[in-house]
């Protein structure tokens, strides 16, 4: 018999209490609501993973000892916050069919335990873009010729640094998001990635100096190709065209690539869209920004988020040593 892929919890049939029989328009209504209960990344990171276990030769339903054999095998290759995520997908796959959970039994657990102690590494973090990091790309693409992608791609940084903004935030930004009043510009989403309950999101972007302002970077990017509606951000051909369609989050990534690149910056590799995010905090934090003015314009839910960027962001300046090696000047000046 011809193996049939596992279905999701989603995917479910769903039945009449009464009869035990599929009622098709509550099945529809309610399959609605079980697929925005979890967010679309999710899903697709647990089906990646659940068609990653059956590459190996795992089925579902599977047990505990098929479970520890998956996780003896991936070791070594994979990293424990992946097979970390492995373990919830095949976890949760179990939950909702109504079966025994094998994730949950003590060796599965010890097992993992001892892969993390043993294989565990550090999270790679995205580089942090300082201001003067900020101020060189802004220089860079100031001295480009003049084009509708060196105003786009102004726009992005300038909008996706002192907005804060995810990658993902940033492409779906609408020109109807867009809210002008005579101190700047507001940009009110309707989601973010981590906005599930679609209470929206809000960042504010005041007027600025007009070398490093985002609000009139937008404007002049919105003048320069006549748009009043649709996405924000858009791909630019080789020939200068701009497309109708919102950009690929994965351009964000590009872009700062690139631009870090012309201005031969030497960690390149450790630049991404949380680049972002990570530069405005620990910036802000550096000048001595008040703490609910960073969460604020950086939408943080998670306060001990916050204060890690803005221990990171002042790791050196508010440092016990300063007093110590100020003590020690002195004493090497002295005559004891």
């Amino acid at each position: 018999m011809k193996y049939k892929p596992p279905q999701l919890a989603t995917d479910l049939p769903l039945r009449n209490e009464e009869s035990g029989q599929i009622v098709r328009q509550d099945s529809e209504a309610l399959r609605h609501y079980l697929q925005a209960a979890t967010s679309d990344n999710t899903r697709k990171a647990y089906r990646s993973a659940i068609r990653q276990f059956e590459k190996w030769g795992g089925r579902l339903p599977t047990d505990r000892d098929t479970v520890v054999r998956y996780l003896l095998a991936r070791a070594e290759s994979l990293n424990s916050r992946t097979l970390d995520l492995h373990l919830t997908a095949i976890g949760q796959w179990h939950h909702y069919q109504g079966v025994i959970d094998p994730v949950k039994d003590p060796l599965v657990r010890k097992t993992m335990e001892g892969i993390r102690r043993t294989h565990g590494q550090p999270k790679r973090k995205a580089k942090a873009l300082r201001l003067e990091h900020i101020a060189q790309m802004v220089n860079h693409l100031r001295h480009l010729p003049d084009s509708k992608k060196k105003h786009r791609d102004m726009a992005m940084l300038l909008t996706g640094f002192f907005g804060a903004f995810r990658r993902s935030e940033l492409v779906a930004i609408q020109v109807s998001h867009l809210v002008w009043e005579p101190e700047g510009l507001i940009i009110r989403l309707p989601r973010s990635k981590t906005d599930q309950q679609a209470t929206g999101l809000t960042r504010a972007l005041p007027f600025g100096a007009s070398s490093c302002c985002p609000a009139k970077a937008v404007k002049m990017w919105l003048d320069a190709v006549g748009i009043s509606s649709g996405p924000l951000f858009r791909p630019v051909n080789r020939w200068d065209q701009v497309q109708a369609k919102h950009l690929n989050p994965g351009s964000v990534n590009d872009l700062l690539k690139t631009l870090g690149e012309a201005c031969e910056f030497d960690f390149v590799p450790d630049l991404s869209s949380h680049s972002f995010r990570r530069g405005l905090s620990t910036s802000a934090a550096r000048e001595r920004v008040d703490f609910e003015l960073i969460k604020k314009q950086g939408g943080w839910k998670n306060d001990a988020t916050v204060w890690e960027y803005i221990e990171e962001g002042q790791q050196l300046s508010n440092n016990a040593t300063h007093v110590l090696m100020e003590k020690m000047a002195v004493l090497l000046t002295s005559d004891c």
